[in-house]
Order: C-alpha cells, then sequence, then structure tokens
C-alpha cells in the first residue's frame, strides 16, 4: 500500500472505491460532491450521516471508523470532484493539532487498501478535507489534500457553495421592495450604524466601521492569517519572521538580529543573492507580521516533502523548520526563482507571501511556469529550464525583456504561480534578501537586510 504525501496524486483503482476514515477523536465525516466550478450545485451534494447516500456514493458507519463508498461510474455526469472531510463534534479535543491524524485509507474493490494519508494540521484546525477523488479526463484519480478550517463542518460547506441558514423565519418572510432613491441615496437611519469602539479614559467614544469584529484580531497560538495580507502569531516562546516585517506587537516580545545560519550559508547567500534576513522574536504577546501588502499564505509542512521557495516571498516560519539555500535543478536563468531558492524541511508552519492571488497547479501532468511567477514548489519535484526559442516563442513570453526561459516541473507535488512577472519590491528591489523597502541581492544578505 502506498502513503501519500500532501498534494500528491495517484491513478484510482478500476470499480469500487472505499474510503475509510479513522481517528482517536470522534468526528464527523462528510463527502461533497462538487461540478467543474469547484462547488456543490445543491445541498444535496452534500452527503454525512443525516444524508447518507447519493447517486453512486453512500456514506456507512463503521465499528472501526466512517466509510465512503464511491462507485465512479455512477456519479453524475456533471460532477467531477468527490471531497471527502473530517470535522471534530465538539465533544473531545477542540484542534486536530490535539486530536492527532485521520488516518485515511482507499480500498479497492476486492476491498484491498491501495493508497493512505495520515491527515493532520499543526494549528487550530478543526475540520479537513482529507481527500479527494477526482475525474481527469476518462480516469479517475486520488489526490490526497490535508487542507484545514478552522470553522467546522460548517465552513468546509460553505467553502463548497452550500447556504447555512441560523433560521427557517426566512423563508416565509417577503422584504419590501426599495424605491430607486432609498437604494440609491440611503438616508442615516436607513444606513447601517456604525459600531461604537470602547470608552477609555472617561472619553465619548469614538463610532467607525473600523470597531467591526472583523477587524478583530484573531484568536489562536502559533502562526494565524489576519486579513488576507497580514498575519498574526500568537507568542509564547520564540518563532522566525522576516527582518523589517513586524508591523506591531503587543506584550513581552525581544527581537533579534539572525544572522545567515553558518558559514556555509552565508557564502550560498552572498554568491546568489538569495536567502532570508531573519529576525527571531521570542517572549509572550502577540505579533503582527506583514510585506509590501502582498497577499499571505499558510503551509504545513508534515515532514515528509520539503518546500521550494524564493527567500524574497518568505515572511516567517516556526523554529521547528530548517533551511537552506540550494541551487534550483536545471536552473539557468534569472528571475524570481533565479539559480537559488530556499528549500524548507522538517515539520511546522511557514507563512509566505505572493504579489498578488495565486494558482495553486497539481503537477499531474505537463506543468511549465515563468521563473518570476513560480513562487514556490514541493521539493519532491525534479525541475528543468526550457528554452521558449526552442517551440518559437522568442522573447515575447514575460514581462522581462530577453526573458527566454521557462522552468517545467515534472513529479508529484504542486506549484505557486502568482499573476506576477516581478520581483517583490518591483523592477528596482532585489529578489531574495531585501525588506519592506527592497534593498536585496547578495548585498542585502550580506549585511543582513
Amino acid at each position: 500500500m502506498k502513503t501519500l504525501a500532501r498534494g500528491e496524486n495517484c491513478p484510482a483503482p478500476p470499480g469500487t472505491l472505499t474510503v475509510m476514515l479513522r481517528t482517536q477523536a470522534a468526528v464527523d465525516v462528510s463527502a461533497l460532491l462538487l461540478a467543474a466550478n469547484g462547488k456543490v450545485r445543491s445541498d444535496d451534494d452534500l452527503i454525512f450521516y443525516n444524508q447518507p447516500a447519493g447517486p453512486g456514493i453512500e456514506y456507512q458507519r463503521d465499528p472501526g471508523g466512517h466509510r465512503i463508498v464511491i462507485e465512479p461510474s455512477q456519479l453524475p455526469s456533471d460532477i467531477d470532484t468527490v471531497a471527502i472531510t473530517a470535522s471534530l463534534d465538539g465533544t473531545g479535543p477542540l484542534t486536530f493539532a490535539s486530536a492527532g491524524p485521520v488516518e485515511t485509507t482507499v480500498a479497492d474493490t476486492s476491498g484491498t487498501p491501495f493508497v493512505a494519508y495520515p491527515a493532520d494540521a499543526l494549528g487550530q484546525e478543526n475540520a479537513l478535507v482529507c481527500l479527494e477523488i477526482y475525474r481527469r479526463a476518462d480516469a479517475w484519480k486520488i489526490r490526497a489534500v490535508g487542507q484545514g478550517y478552522t470553522d467546522g463542518l460548517a465552513g468546509i460547506a460553505t467553502a463548497f457553495g452550500i447556504e447555512i441558514d441560523d433560521t427557517e423565519a426566512d423563508e416565509d418572510y417577503t422584504p419590501a421592495p426599495l424605491t430607486p432613491a432609498a437604494s440609491q441615496h440611503p438616508s442615516p437611519a436607513q444606513a447601517q450604524a456604525p459600531v461604537q469602539a470602547p470608552t477609555s479614559g472617561g472619553h465619548l467614544p469614538m463610532k467607525s466601521d473600523l470597531f467591526a469584529p472583523e477587524h478583530s484580531e484573531v484568536p489562536g497560538a502559533g502562526i494565524q492569517k489576519q486579513g488576507s495580507k497580514m498575519c498574526r502569531v500568537g507568542m509564547n516562546g520564540d518563532v522566525m519572521a522576516r527582518a523589517g516585517s513586524m508591523v506591531a506587537y503587543q506584550g513581552d516580545l525581544k527581537f533579534e538580529a539572525k544572522g545567515a545560519g553558518g558559514l556555509g550559508r552565508a557564502f550560498k547567500q552572498a554568491l546568489s543573492g538569495e536567502g532570508v534576513p531573519l529576525m527571531t522574536v521570542s517572549g509572550r504577546g502577540d505579533l503582527f507580521l506583514a510585506n509590501a501588502a502582498q497577499d499571505v499564505h499558510l503551509i504545513d509542512l508534515d515532514g515528509t516533502d520539503g518546500l521550494t521557495i524564493n527567500g524574497a516571498n518568505v515572511l516567517a516560519f516556526e523554529s521547528t523548520l530548517t533551511y537552506d539555500v540550494k541551487r534550483v535543478q536545471g536552473a539557468a536563468a534569472g528571475g524570481n526563482a533565479g539559480f537559488f531558492n530556499c528549500v524548507f524541511t522538517g515539520r511546522g508552519r511557514i507563512a509566505i507571501t505572493t504579489d498578488g492571488v495565486p494558482v495553486v497547479l497539481q503537477v499531474d501532468q505537463p506543468t511549465f511556469a515563468d521563473p518570476q511567477a513560480a513562487v514556490a514548489w514541493s521539493s519532491s519535484l525534479s525541475t528543468r529550464v526550457k528554452k521558449n526559442d526552442s517551440f518559437g516563442l522568442g522573447t515575447l513570453i514575460g514581462r522581462s525583456t530577453g526573458e527566454r526561459f521557462t522552468l517545467e516541473f515534472a513529479g508529484q507535488g504542486f506549484v505557486v504561480v502568482q499573476p506576477s512577472e516581478q520581483p517583490p519590491g518591483g523592477l528596482i528591489g532585489g529578489s531574495g534578501s531585501g525588506e519592506q523597502a527592497g534593498v536585496g541581492g547578495a548585498l542585502g544578505g550580506l549585511l543582513g537586510r
């Protein structure tokens, strides 16, 4: 039986597929039937204990766990993916970090286990998308996902297009139509009242939508997303962060500049212009980090694969992870991927940034990306530099004048591609080692700036 790593996929065996989920904690297991847009068609596409059967799929409670039986040939033709999920039911541990992994196996028609994936989480997640059974051309494949959510089954359902109503009273309610004047120019009485700030020092409170709950700091220990362009670190120990990325903090925190981490790595940073200018933050409190208003994303490494990433896109990571500067396989052209990149290994969470909302490509067919747009990828992937001239595009690909190369990826894993071909900080800023101000390149790496 093959054990999949997060993001890895493989062909599904023919015939009936039986997905078994086992864990030490009490969980609710469900399956979602997803169309080509990644959403359910209706609430009937959520299969769980209270709605246990649908076309080509059935949920069964097993004495040793939970069972999802799938007949791919009987699934509706407009269903492309079956997402298998698990969520804590609230009677035991509150997070999967405490509950431990969900042991997920897929068996073939004979009942013989075919692949396994231990889906887990390291933060505050209480719901997981464990596996996907998805259609690729005329065949079916299995992908290990491991995507976590912090708002339970409701969060998963909402993410995949299911509307959750808190009351049934609204079903018979028909709102009065608004007149054009009212809809275009609401009076102050009609407008939503601003939220009132807390009273402080005897002064009259202020009012603003800034004081609404969505602008409050998120809870939880460790590295968490704070909106789309910032992360919050609930500190009770230490964390590694990009030098100069602190935008605010509360509590008793200590900031200390960190060197390259060894003479060998220092030479690599000096020669390659790659690396991460780091500071160690320690103590108790809340730390807020950002870099040039770029989008922030969290990635959990479980130790089975590494993450290759441009140093300029690293915002923070847990001290349980280690990194080194390594040459990109087959690299022969400068760009966001450059000659060298940082390779993170171990078990822990890393916060990365992208210039805009990225696309994550699963490498299950020939995959190519502009070197300046490829932000990160599975270290298990093999890379090769392809000259665009070989298929007649010359220097027309990419925004940089004279860019003639494309990175080719092969193997099992993923590639994160941002919608920008400019290095962080713009065309003037360096690539790997700059702070928010854009100081980069070999000089930035040597100065730790």
